[in-house]
């Protein structure tokens, strides 16, 4: 099998990289940098760095996925080679993790210096009894979240980094001290102590800086900590809440939901104060989802991290026109991916109808079976055909009601309601939209029907079927449809 050697050149000075390392890059296997900005890059001699793929891919997630797949290719190519990479292999290296996790090439890690040890000696601490959790640059406000110190962010290698955390942190207190760590160990070395607003203006951070923050009086993503802790302690104190589960919390999910609905429709993009409902409504929605997850964990069976776990990689999953290789370049053909994987992943879903919500609103349960089984080409051709099946229900309704059989009317009906929704589907019209505009339509035109009456002096309750028709006909006039 093909081998990648991997060592480590150490934190900056060429005195710290060890003597097996500096063996091994004297080897006679071809030798691979994943960066030659690195002071002690000069000993790996004249090795292919990979500094083009930096230039080059739009993510560093697509850097490094490219680094571990040209470093296999050359390892199939010569049988082994070595593969350098700043600091420690060990040490916050998503190349060698990526390496390690494939099955087609045998990845052989060599220990090496870190520049945690740097560190630990310039802050004059002990990580482990000091308790200091290691955080990546690029993924701060996810990694530091619900974390108040001490923290030592790594991968601090530009400005743009910097301003990022900073910004993670809503409020701050004004006072908040942090450390920049640049180029330790070197001649330049520099240890900068600043506060949170400053931590991007004072130096100009490079591969080689990194960020110590010894504590913080809120922890980042705090909002989000403080209301998972509130649901629990309301879960443990209040009466009704300890009573609920997820069963009797269903019509409160439902309602919160409508809720949100009313409260996008009601949006002006020309009056912010309409925002400030939409805000609420939707937090009442976060916390159906708060509840149900704190349930779960009494029980002991999953937490709200494996509810934002599972969405989170769902989504990666099924978009691998953002985070991966595949093209996408219209909504159809995201659509399409999203079925297909969609299938993959659930593999026991096998009949049309699996997996359709069965509780949805019935014009919505209509117009996603209609859909299912218009893929295997159970549907009219056109309108036409679904327009003509109105009629017909039409008559089998009439003929029911003849007959004074509750259920079988009920039957009719039934049938009538699904051929409309099926007609709205061929026309590309949402039917539970379409139904709810003419609700509110119509609850419109009452309305002005009963102030036209009270205009006259009539109590409107005591009109005739003529009178109020004749009305409605004014009002249907002014307003148009």
């Amino acid at each position: 099998m093909p081998r990648v050697t991997v060592v480590g050149l150490g934190p900056g000075d060429p005195e710290l990289v060890t003597r097996a390392t500096a063996q091994i890059l004297a080897g006679p296997e071809p030798v691979f940098l994943r960066t030659s900005r690195h002071p002690s890059a000069r000993l790996a001699g004249a090795a292919v760095s990979f500094d083009d793929v930096y230039d080059a891919a739009d993510t560093f997630a697509g850097v490094y996925a490219t680094i571990a797949d040209r470093l296999v290719a050359a390892a199939a190519e010569h049988g082994e080679v070595t593969y350098a990479v700043p600091g420690s292999p060990l040490v916050l290296e998503r190349t060698v993790a990526l390496l390690r996790a494939r099955t087609d090439v045998e990845t052989v890690v060599h220990p090496a210096v870190s520049f945690l040890d740097e560190v630990w000696r310039v802050l004059g601490i002990d990580p482990v009894e000091a308790g200091v959790r290691l955080v990546d640059g690029h993924e701060f406000a996810v990694s530091a979240a619900g974390v108040t110190g001490p923290m030592l962010v790594a991968h601090t290698h530009a400005n743009w980094v910097l301003s990022d955390i900073k910004l993670a942190l809503e409020e701050p207190a004004p006072d908040t001290q942090v450390v920049l760590l640049h180029h330790l160990g070197l001649p330049d070395e520099q240890v900068v102590r600043t506060v949170w607003a400053d931590m991007d203006r004072v130096i100009e951070a490079d591969h080689l800086t990194s960020l110590w923050i010894p504590s913080l009086s809120s922890p980042v993503a705090a909002e989000m900590v403080r209301f998972h802790e509130l649901a629990r302690t309301l879960r443990a104190r209040c009466p009704w809440d300890i009573e609920q589960t997820h069963r009797t919390l269903v019509q409160y999910l439902l309602e919160e939901a409508y809720e949100v609905v009313d409260a996008i429709n009601a949006l002006d993009a020309g009056d912010p104060s309409t925002d400030e409902d939409f805000i609420e409504e939707l937090g009442d929605l976060l916390y159906q989802v708060e509840f149900h997850a704190a349930i779960a964990e009494e029980e002991g069976r999953f937490t709200m991290a494996d509810v934002v776990t599972r969405v989170h990689d769902k989504l990666v999953s099924r978009h691998p026109h953002v985070f991966g290789d595949v093209q996408a370049a219209t909504s159809a053909q995201v659509e399409s991916n999203w079925d297909e994987i969609k299938k993959a992943e659930k593999p026991a879903r096998t009949g049309i109808f699996d997996g359709l919500a069965e509780s949805a609103p019935s014009l919505q349960y209509a117009h996603k079976s209609q859909q299912r089984a218009a893929k295997i080409g159970f549907d009219w051709p056109d309108a036409e055909g679904a327009l003509a099946k109105i009629a017909e229900e039409t008559a089998e309704v009439r003929a029911a009601a003849r007959t004074g059989d509750p259920e079988a009317v009920a039957t009719e009906i039934g049938d009538l309601l699904f051929s409309a929704v099926n007609v709205a589907r061929h026309l590309g019209v949402d039917a539970e939209s379409a139904l709810r505009a003419s609700v509110q339509k119509f609850r419109r035109r009452v309305d002005a029907v009963r102030e036209r009456a009270a205009a006259r002096g009539d109590d409107v309750s005591h009109l005739s079927l003529a009178e109020l028709d004749a009305l409605w006909e004014v009002v249907k006039r002014e307003t148009g449809h």
